[in-house]
């Protein structure tokens, strides 16, 4: 049976695993090559030269591309700067033989080179950077995917503008078929569920305006508040976790009802308004691992003293979760103006708060609360910006690290190593803008 030549990649049949091309006009080179990735899990292709390259390119993606420095007729960093040009989502390589700075400067600014090696290389050293540049481009692939996503669901976040019963029933499954694809995400990423959920928070905060940041500042605040009042760290992060969630039940309201401040609604829409707590428990009820967090979404605006809603509970039965949040969510509600009439600055909002210690709110969370803000005062920082020149393995950052439109790259308190601090580099060549850094003084 006569062999099908290695160039007709558009007779073979479909190949599942990550194509690597090796560029090298040596051809005793290609054959080491061949032979150190034979064991591994990647479809190799190799050539002799930029023009064979090119017409592999053609033929079908390829998803990592190493070239040797000097070739005769074109260069490798003339190729790479090529592919940079017609298939930007290929990962590139040089590979040189010679201790030639300026070219191979010349060669990562031209071609946006990933990485460079020498000849002759260390095998374990190449199939590592080579195993990293590929996961590399998993990562960024499947952060272009969620964006994508966030941007399909705000479309249709706005485009909804009747029929509000049916529109909270429709933003409910979708609701669920998001928290599904996240936490698919979060298994092919092996990211923890807690990073899924301050993804999904994103998504929630698309909608901008007062209640962009509201739901991360609510969690951080309600956290503290249950660990100063000796809430083990289990319960703590649930109450946590229902912060970053408390207003998912307002995605099926209208912008007007979500811009105007509480007090200024009507009778109607106020009613209107108050079923968001139990919109938002309904749309986390099919996930066992979020029961307890919803129920403190169902409570969160119960009053200590009976007279709030949905269920008018008083006393210590409203569950110790929705008291605290009940604190910090009025807290920053007082200050960016979704609660009164005008916004407050933060002394009058603490001010309020203690006021309505026994009525409104519960005695012992105004008295966490009471000692975390300080009366008073600001809090004392513990971070510090800095910028991606100055990370250093060990870092820990002090904030989560998102994008520019709000997806999540990394979760406060990620511990930075050299690997990390590589794809953080990686990603602002490739998004062209520095990210917001933030990590413990």
């Amino acid at each position: 049976m006569e062999a099908t030549p290695p160039s007709e990649r558009e007779q073979e049949a479909p190949d599942a695993r990550p194509v690597i091309l090796f560029v090298d006009d040596e051809a005793n080179i290609l054959s080491s090559l061949r032979r150190l990735f034979r064991s591994s899990n990647y479809n190799v292709l190799t050539a002799n030269s930029a023009r064979e390259a090119l017409g592999l390119f053609e033929q079908g993606p390829i998803d990592l591309v190493v070239s040797d420095m000097r070739m005769p007729e074109q260069s490798g960093a003339e190729l790479l700067t090529q592919v940079k040009g017609q298939w930007p989502n290929t990962v590139r390589i040089i590979l040189t033989g010679h201790a030639d700075l300026s070219d191979t400067i010349r060669a990562i600014n031209s071609g946006e080179i990933y990485r460079y090696l020498l000849k002759p290389w260390n095998d374990e050293e190449f199939t590592g950077v080579v195993r990293d540049a590929l996961a590399v481009k998993s990562l960024r692939d499947e952060k272009e995917r969620l964006e994508k996503l966030v941007r399909q669901q705000n479309a249709e976040l706005q485009s909804l503008n009747s029929n509000l019963e049916e529109k909270v029933r429709e933003r409910t499954a979708e609701v669920q078929r998001t928290m599904g694809l996240l936490s698919t995400a979060h298994e092919s990423l092996k990211k923890s569920f807690l990073t899924s959920i301050k993804v999904f928070t994103a998504l929630i905060e698309q909608r901008g305006g007062t209640i962009a940041g509201h739901s991360r500042r609510v969690a951080d605040l309600a956290k503290k508040m249950a660990q100063e009042m000796g809430l083990s760290d289990n319960d703590a992060q649930e109450v946590m976790v229902a912060g970053l969630l408390h207003d998912i039940g307002k995605l099926g309201l209208p912008d007007k009802l979500i811009q105007t401040p509480y007090v200024l609604l009507n009778s109607t829409d106020r009613a209107e308004f108050e079923k968001h707590t139990v919109n938002g428990q309904a749309a986390l009820m099919a996930l066992e691992q979020l029961t307890k967090a919803s129920l403190m979404i169902r409570h969160h605006h119960e009053r200590y003293d009976g007279k709030g809603y949905p269920d008018g509970l008083a006393l210590d039965r409203i569950p110790i979760g929705a008291r605290i949040l009940a604190v910090a969510n009025d807290f920053d509600s007082l200050q960016n103006g979704t609660l009164e009439e005008h916004p407050l600055n933060r002394s009058d909002a603490v001010k309020v708060i203690i006021s309505q210690s026994g009525k409104r709110y519960d005695p012992n969370a105004v008295e966490a609360f009471k000692l975390l803000v300080g009366g008073e005062a600001e809090p004392v920082s513990t971070e510090a910006a800095v910028r991606s020149a100055e990370l250093k393995p060990g870092m820990i950052l002090a904030r989560d690290l998102h994008t520019a439109n709000g997806m999540l790259l990394l979760a406060k308190d990620h511990a930075l190593d050299e690997r990390l601090i590589g794809q953080i580099f990686q990603f602002e060549r490739s998004a062209r803008q520095p990210l917001p850094l933030f990590i413990y003084r």
